[in-house]
């Protein structure tokens, strides 16, 4: 029994250790990074539509742009390419695979977007995917947008110190009423909207590689 309480004691304070570090990382990333008020690099200064209006052009080059943008934050599950059958357009779809956030110890990646995303990114597990539409219009094409954000939902904290062979009553019973097919993927994680910060980047930088202006926002569809 000594020897348990030894160990369950060094536990407590491994583990204060690591939330410490935590928070005085943070806070000096944060310091480095001036906590100033403004738009983050790469976020355009004047909101840009969404869906993003993009003048007639060649529907090949915008859609490998299009999968360009998206591959610097993303890694594509799925790609439908625009499709014209007859004298009918037919609409695009990318659909990517979710990713962890971007922390503090990953400058390179840019998927966490101005200081508090990637200080919510270090401290909590926060992931991210995107679906992108391109839908044929008469000045072109609409490319419609959404980065989607989820917090991991754990039943206890990570490093909580508590038995886990002990039978646990604070979740509910799951049942399967058709235990045969296909089965929910995505357990264990909490919506929480849209990430329009990065929408808002990944658009600047299509607009961008293709060099245009935007045009005035069309109507809702």
């Amino acid at each position: 029994m000594p020897e348990l309480h030894g160990e369950n004691v060094m536990s407590d304070f491994r583990n204060s250790l690591l939330r410490l570090w935590s928070v005085v990382l943070c806070g000096w990333c944060l310091a480095g990074a001036g906590c100033t008020v403004g738009p983050s690099p790469g976020v355009p200064a004047v909101m840009l539509p969404n869906p993003l209006p993009v003048p007639a052009a060649n529907a090949d080059v915008v859609w490998e742009q299009l999968v360009d943008v998206v591959d610097d934050y993303f890694r594509i599950q799925r790609e439908e390419r625009v499709q014209r059958f007859a004298d009918v357009e037919v609409e695009g779809r990318i659909d990517t695979f979710p990713v962890v956030g971007a922390t503090y110890l990953e400058p390179w990646r840019r998927d966490s977007v101005g200081p508090f995303e990637r200080t919510e990114a270090t401290l909590q597990t926060i992931r991210r995917r995107a679906t992108v539409r391109v839908v044929p219009s008469e000045q072109g094409y609409l490319i419609d947008l959404a980065v989607f954000k989820e917090l991991e939902d754990l039943q206890q904290p990570e490093y909580a110190t508590a038995g886990r062979a002990t039978f646990r009553y604070d979740s509910s019973l799951r049942r399967l009423n058709e235990p045969i097919g296909g089965q929910p993927l995505t357990k264990g994680w909490i919506p929480l909207g849209r990430d329009l910060l990065l929408e808002q980047q990944m658009l600047a930088a299509l607009q961008a590689r293709l060099g245009y202006l935007p045009v005035a926002a069309p109507a809702t569809f």
